[in-house]
């Protein structure tokens, strides 16, 4: 029997502003909420989801694991993500590739994929 994926944890300082932001940026809802704890979701029967935990730790390294957004206007979506809280993030990317590598209001990269041929 294989396994079906949950969800993508993600640290964080607050947990509840983080999940919000996400939630926007991403179209999502809330569909449970403590106060160190919050998980979205596309719907609520709907997998996998993206738990906010809180930490007392920092950030202090790029990420491993990061999510990748695919938009229909990849420069229209930079600019919304940015006025949201976003930054644009330097990992030694040489300005040439199909992507822009944004972090969320905690530090956390992902990128904004060009659309598909």
């Amino acid at each position: 029997m294989g396994s079906v994926w949950e969800s993508l944890v993600v640290d964080s300082h607050d947990p509840a502003r983080l999940a919000r932001w996400w939630a926007e940026a991403l179209g999502y809802r809330i569909v449970h909420e403590e106060a160190d704890e919050v998980e979205i979701r596309q719907t609520p029967d709907a997998l996998p989801g993206l738990v906010f935990l809180s930490v007392a730790e920092d950030k202090a390294i790029k990420n491993r694991l990061h999510i990748d957004l695919r938009p229909t206007d990849r420069e229209a979506e930079v600019e919304r993500l940015v006025d949201m809280g976003a930054r644009h993030v330097d990992i030694g990317q040489r300005g040439d590739e199909p992507w822009t590598v944004l972090a969320d209001p905690e530090g956390n990269e992902f990128c904004v994929l060009a659309g598909r041929d």
